[in-house]
């Protein structure tokens, strides 16, 4: 999924650097086997080194002065946005509940959508950010938090006992509407590149990135929640 994401964001972004893309798919996905590695350093290390090495790759295969700082940004911005916060679903599996807490992002991300889709078509009619996406409203993502609500207690009273009414309730609220800015993230990128979707894999829905945005804002946001405030 990172390498795929990697891929479809090369595209989108910088199309013509072909080279970059391939060298990119395999060394930035490396950042999602660090956590095995038990080292908090080696993320520091994979970190610096992908900065540097592609800092000097587009040093020295400059296309345009004008756009190499913008060029670089962007490539740079690959690595963050996609294999290090995908990195965060690692940790949260090997955390004590990890699989019951990767179910709860799932459901809190699909009810988010679903009741946010349903909600807007039905009742939206303030607009919620024009600017990066025309068809959202307000009503609609309220109608997401709602659903999310209902995502976190069905996993409290069925899979995840050890979820308090308060964590269901804040994890709902909080990850709810970091998926959603993570959506909008997503829409803005895909905005700005001038394309409808990140990639085709998926027909009718897009590419990985698409199924992916508001999972990779989520990841990290609900991993630090479990790893500084939960107590199960």
């Amino acid at each position: 999924m990172s390498a795929i994401g990697i891929s479809e964001f090369y595209r989108m972004a910088l199309p013509l650097r072909t080279f970059e893309r391939t060298l990119a798919i395999p060394l930035g996905t490396t950042l999602i086997f660090i956590p095995f590695t038990g080292s908090d350093r080696m993320v520091h290390l994979v970190i610096g080194m992908l900065f540097v090495t592609f800092s000097l790759l587009f040093l020295f295969r400059v296309r345009t002065i004008e756009t190499a700082a913008h060029e670089v940004a962007l490539a740079l911005l690959a690595f963050l946005y996609i294999p290090f916060l995908m990195l965060h679903l690692v940790l949260l599996r090997q955390t004590e509940f990890g699989i019951q807490w990767l179910f709860v992002i799932m459901l809190i991300v699909m009810t988010n959508d679903s009741a946010a889709y349903y909600t807007g078509c039905n009742f939206g009619k303030t607009r919620l950010y024009p600017l990066v996406s025309p068809k959202k409203s307000v009503e609609g993502s309220i109608g997401g938090l709602v659903g999310s609500l209902c995502g976190t207690l069905l996993a409290k009273y069925t899979f995840f006992p050890q979820l308090s009414l308060f964590d269901a309730v804040v994890m709902a609220l909080v990850i709810g509407m970091v998926g959603q800015a993570g959506d909008l993230f997503e829409s803005l990128l895909k905005r700005s590149f001038s394309v409808k979707d990140s990639g085709t894999l998926i027909p009718g829905h897009g590419g990985v990135l698409d199924r992916m945005d508001s999972i990779l804002f989520a990841a990290p946001v609900t991993y630090y929640y479990v790893l500084f405030i939960f107590r199960g």
